[in-house]
């Protein structure tokens, strides 16, 4: 079954406890830092809203009431966006499933990604590989400089994932930690209730030989988990307005 970019719900993890930052957002969780006088999380929002997800569901932990205050008002016009609490914290692939748990809806694909770094990526275009290749999910790399803060992907010819490398120096393709996966996929997970996508899901599921590809790109991406790529964070969004304008 072919997937559209209006098929697909999106999670966004924001349940990390910022410990890099609490010098500079003290009372704040990490994806709810100011700029340019919104929450960086409401800009993912809109970065997706502007790219066709209209349902979107942000996954919480860490002073998760304040994100829960801020998008119960619905700053976003024509999204529906929802919050939902870890009861614990549950691991990146542990606090997805639990929000997907949180509603009926099963929509024929779901779009993960964090809610402290954006990659300007075309999310229809994930869907096309997605449906071209009949994987059964689609991995977002960024080709970067200097890939020494971040893991790095491995490619086969074909253009699958073939492994997942630690932090090392000098140029990469990072995961963006960006993943569109087949609903059915989730089935697949391994079962335990905490749960990581980088050190549990994919492992499982390449040696499960279930087909995973990747969409490359060099286009734009910050990760505002420290405090000199937080100070950038302005500048980066004034320079793509154009990714938040709907298609």
């Amino acid at each position: 079954m072919n997937v559209s970019v209006a098929q697909i719900e999106a999670v966004i993890l924001a349940g990390g406890f910022g410990t890099r930052l609490r010098s500079v957002l003290s009372d704040l969780p990490k994806p709810m830092a100011p700029v340019l006088g919104r929450p960086f999380l409401e800009w993912v929002v809109r970065y997706l809203t502007a790219q066709g997800i209209l349902k979107i569901r942000i996954s919480t932990g860490y002073l998760g009431e304040k994100i829960a205050a801020h998008f119960d008002r619905q700053p976003v016009d024509g999204v529906d966006v929802t919050c939902v609490a870890e009861p614990e914290p549950l691991g990146t692939a542990g606090g997805f499933l639990h929000a997907v748990g949180a509603g009926p809806q099963k929509p024929s694909a779901w779009l993960v990604l964090n809610g402290d770094s954006l990659a300007f990526a075309s999310i229809e275009a994930m869907a096309v590989l997605l449906n071209r290749t009949g994987a059964e999910g689609v991995l977002l790399g960024v080709k970067m400089n200097d890939a020494s803060r971040y893991g790095t992907l491995s490619v086969d010819a074909d253009g699958g994932v073939a492994g997942f490398e630690e932090k090392r120096s000098g140029a990469g393709l990072i995961n963006a930690g960006v993943y569109m996966f087949r609903d059915r996929l989730l089935g697949r997970f391994p079962v335990q209730r905490s749960l990581s996508f980088e050190t549990a899901v994919f492992p499982e599921l390449l040696g499960a030989n279930i087909p995973l590809k990747v969409l490359e790109t060099s286009g734009p991406f910050l990760d505002i988990g420290i405090p000199e790529s937080l100070a950038s964070a302005e500048g980066f969004i004034t320079a793509n307005q154009n990714q938040f304008e709907k298609r």
